[in-house]
């Protein structure tokens, strides 16, 4: 039994291969961040519903930026994304519409008014006043 899209593409023979979905570069020779950009630019197209869960885990802030373009580019093509996320970047996508989670309920909330934003803010403003709050003793 095939056990790596390598396997499998040399046993299924298949058409499209596998592989293709990421780039035709194996999963060996590519990040985690890289083999999932090279999945959202070789296998999502047009008219398509994605639902992606914290997909900056696997992201830096400048990968964060091509995946917004890659995300603007696929609605365009009338796509759709639902997006789980505590990344401020990708909240700040144009005409999002954000919902934050919480233990009383969903609520619609503007991207100012989250908290990853404003967290994100205050230390980006003052690193080392929110720094010294953090680490003294």
């Amino acid at each position: 039994m095939a056990t790596n899209i390598d396997e499998m593409d040399e046993t299924l023979a298949a058409s499209p291969r596998l592989i293709d979905s990421y780039g035709g570069v194996s999963l060996h020779c590519q990040s985690h961040g890289e083999s999932f950009l090279a999945l959202v630019q070789n296998r999502f197209g047009g008219e398509g519903l994605y639902l992606l869960d914290e997909p900056e885990a696997a992201l830096s802030p400048s990968r964060l930026l091509t995946l917004l373009g890659e995300m603007n580019a696929l609605v365009k093509a009338d796509s759709q994304f639902i997006v789980a996320t505590h990344s401020p970047i990708l909240m700040a996508f144009p005409g999002a519409r954000i919902y934050e989670l919480s233990g009383t309920g969903i609520r619609p909330v503007e991207y100012r008014e989250t908290e990853h934003y404003q967290l994100t803010k205050r230390f980006l403003d003052d690193p080392e006043r929110m720094l010294r709050y953090l680490l003294e003793e």
